[in-house]
């Protein structure tokens, strides 16, 4: 008998084992795993604001970035770019798609050299619930002639996001057209590397609700500037939801700002009295714990192409704990993330890109003194 119970005492724990094995590492098919290992490598990335300044005239006819630049962003670790380029409004001012593919080449060449993965990122798009069947195919002739350009070359280096945060809209009309873009790159390169997000602007919550395309060779972006009315203070371009200023992170009573009264009955009003209880490092963990949850649903990479703060209203010190916050819960999760930007009004530094300009609190926010250490 109790032989017989201590053999299946080990067939019950060998089960057991065999079952927690398969659980912790699934065998994935090869070109998830691939994906999985590339978005490894994009993490600790930024994104570099030149080529979809649709205000700036001169954006096709000056360098993105200069040497000094991008020695610095590798000084501070950083491994990565995203590269937005406005596509459609290039195409509105008649302007050929070989003309912007020049600059992005340079670009390209440029990352090659200081050894920087590229991701190349559709911005400022038009699609909408309304126009999908036409613009769609405008948005695979873009693709389609950088697929072919790049066709065979730099898969694990160069990397294709797909479309830009697709507005507030129907979520099932976006995952047509994100699939039948998908499909028109697949038929000229099946080895490029996706990046695709939600609707209603790269959502977490979205995100949270969508459903993986069949494509095996996907990593799935979102944007995290959560708690919003922290984040965007201030942001003309908003409106008066985010009128309220000086609201530090995480939330503190003695600092807590009154409510600006442009922002009474907005969201913005909303959001105030939210604020005591979302502006905390908890808070953000447990949003950037919904994309997660989901990513080990399907079991698929996810990345974080966007977060950061809005740098004219929110004080340094806020700023630097939120992005320290950021920063170490996606590393904690193991989630790829890819700030918001370089050079413009949500930059780093104190003026112009350099270390001199770089507050000692945003050094510890990137932990850059231990990374200078390694070097």
């Amino acid at each position: 008998m109790f032989k017989s119970l201590g053999l299946q005492l080990a067939i019950n724990l060998l089960f057991i084992f065999y079952i927690s094995v398969a659980k912790s590492a699934p065998n994935l098919p090869g070109t998830r795993q691939e994906a999985f290992n590339r978005a490894k490598g994009l993490d600790n990335g930024i994104s570099v604001s030149a080529l979809e300044q649709t205000w700036n005239p001169n954006a096709l006819n000056q360098p993105v970035l200069s040497d000094s630049d991008y020695r610095l962003l590798k000084q501070l670790g950083f491994k990565s770019i995203r590269l937005p380029v406005a596509f459609r409004f290039f195409e509105d001012q008649n302007i050929a798609i070989d003309t912007i593919a020049k600059q992005i080449d340079k670009v390209w060449q440029q990352c090659r050299r200081y050894g920087f993965k590229l991701v190349i990122d559709y911005h400022y798009g038009k699609l909408d619930d309304e126009n999908y069947l036409t613009e769609t195919p405008r948005i695979i002739l873009v693709w389609s002639y950088l697929a072919q350009k790049y066709q065979h070359r730099y898969e694990k280096e160069l990397f294709f996001d797909i479309y830009n945060e697709p507005p507030h809209m129907n979520p099932q009309v976006w995952k047509d057209a994100a699939y039948n873009i998908t499909n028109a790159i697949r038929t000229i390169d099946k080895e490029r590397t996706l990046l695709i997000g939600a609707s209603n602007f790269n959502s977490i919550y979205e995100l949270s609700r969508f459903v993986r395309l069949s494509d095996e060779n996907i990593i799935y972006s979102f944007h995290f500037y959560e708690p919003f009315f922290f984040t965007h203070q201030g942001a003309a371009w908003v409106g008066n939801q985010v009128a309220t200023t000086g609201v530090p992170f995480p939330y503190t009573e003695e600092k807590f700002p009154t409510l600006n009264p442009a922002a009474k009955n907005t969201w913005g009003e909303t959001n105030y009295y939210q604020y005591r209880k979302d502006g905390n490092v908890q808070s953000v963990k447990d949003k950037l714990m919904i994309v997660k949850q989901w990513a080990n649903k399907y079991m698929v990479p996810i990345i974080c192409t966007e977060y950061g703060v809005y740098n004219k209203y929110a004080d340094i010190n806020s700023r630097c704990s939120y992005l320290k916050a950021i920063r170490q819960t996606l590393k904690q999760f193991h989630i790829p993330g890819m700030l918001w930007d370089y050079n413009t009004n949500f930059s780093i530094f104190n003026g112009t890109p350099s270390l001199e300009n770089l507050p000692e609190c945003m050094r510890e926010a990137l932990d850059y003194d231990n990374k200078s250490k390694k070097h």
